[in-house]
């Protein structure tokens, strides 16, 4: 077992890696705090892991809440039906929430521990790629809206993070490839000798090799947490993090949350920002080739779809969360591993590039 602290002022976690954690009751119960404890799962991990955790925390009696899964349901509707839970069960504020799935599960269960009451404990056991290197660390939570992705939410660090990595073993290759675009992210924005290695031992990933899979996870969370350390709350360096996500989250905002796996929203979005970039003239020519040459090795999509529309595309990112009066903060490349946040797109440059980047 590794760890690797979240060191943050006043809210500092450690995230604990290794294989077989899900049953280590001493990763729990020294985080848990004294009152009822809700795990909360979907229909597709609890038959796989509940039974597990369960096992490991059978001396605090947990109450399950179950899910239906789906980017789609990531909705107001399903946090309430945690909370009605909470309040069923007449939890105190010592109450704990337990995660177990993947994003859409941390997010909603995160952004209902930062509700209740007014905020309580809650912690991440992450079961996807994405989860794992990306969602469960940081403390974003929330839930989508009908015209934008996770415009309703908090900031609500987890008392700690228990990653899995045997869990990976059950995940089907299309979630599996989907968390590889955040890792991606993460040699593009800020670690271009790990952009290298990712080229070097792509093939090694795509089979799964655990070691390789190991050090993915490892690398991605140590630079998320350095990010996370200097930037708690998205005022900077932060929103680095973001790279592809404004495009990525109009993708699935205008196909209702139902076409596209967060992560390949993202790589499409990385792309895009990446043919802006060179646009612009922020990078050198070559760069988003060198982009999708990799994400396509993870058989990601890399290009807008041609049926879907552009000006709907560009009016939908005029939503984002990440706008600001000065303008659409974009994440922009000035090379591989070296990014940079950016508010002078003009909107024609915006449309050119999706344009650019149309299957």
């Amino acid at each position: 077992m590794k760890t690797i602290d979240i060191d943050l002022p006043a809210n500092g976690y450690p995230v604990y890696l290794g294989r077989g954690l899900l049953s280590e009751g001493g990763c729990w119960r020294r985080h848990l705090g004294a009152g009822d404890v809700l795990i909360v799962s979907n229909e597709t991990v609890a038959p796989l892991y509940l039974e597990t955790l369960l096992e490991a925390l059978a001396d605090r009696s947990p109450e399950v809440h179950v899910l239906p899964d789906g980017e789609q349901y990531k909705t107001v509707e399903t946090w309430q039906g945690i909370i009605d839970r909470l309040v069923g069960m007449q939890a105190r504020r010592d109450a704990n929430l337990v995660a177990l799935g993947g994003g859409v599960v941390g997010d909603i269960t995160g952004f209902a521990a930062a509700s209740y009451m007014r905020g309580i404990r809650f912690l991440q056991s992450p079961t996807t790629l994405l989860a794992q290197v990306d969602a469960s660390v940081g403390g974003k939570t929330g839930v989508n809206h009908e015209r934008g992705k996770n415009l309703i939410g908090a900031f609500h660090q987890p008392a700690t993070v228990v990653i899995d990595s045997a869990t990976l073993d059950t995940l089907p290759a299309r979630e599996f490839n989907a968390g590889l675009a955040e890792v991606v992210k993460y040699g593009a924005i800020c670690d271009a000798p790990f952009f290298d290695w990712l080229e070097e031992n792509a093939g090694a990933i795509v089979d799964r090799d655990e070691s390789a899979i190991d050090t993915l996870v490892e690398r991605s969370v140590r630079n998320k947490a350095e990010i996370v350390r200097q930037d708690e709350k998205e005022a900077g360096i932060r929103a680095l993090l973001n790279l592809g996500h404004s495009f990525g989250h109009a993708l699935e905002s205008e196909t209702a949350y139902r076409r596209f796996l967060h992560g390949e929203a993202v790589a499409i979005g990385m792309v895009t920002a990446a043919r802006l970039s060179e646009r612009r003239g922020l990078c050198p020519a070559g760069t988003s080739t060198r982009l999708v040459r990799l994400l396509s090795r993870f058989e990601l999509p890399v290009a807008i779809p041609a049926d879907l529309d552009v000006d709907a595309l560009a009016s939908a990112l005029s939503l984002d969360k990440k706008a600001v009066a000065s303008g659409l903060r974009l994440v922009l490349l000035h090379a591989i591993g070296d990014a940079a946040v950016d508010s002078d797109s003009h909107a024609d440059e915006i449309r050119a590039a999706l344009e650019e980047n149309r299957s």
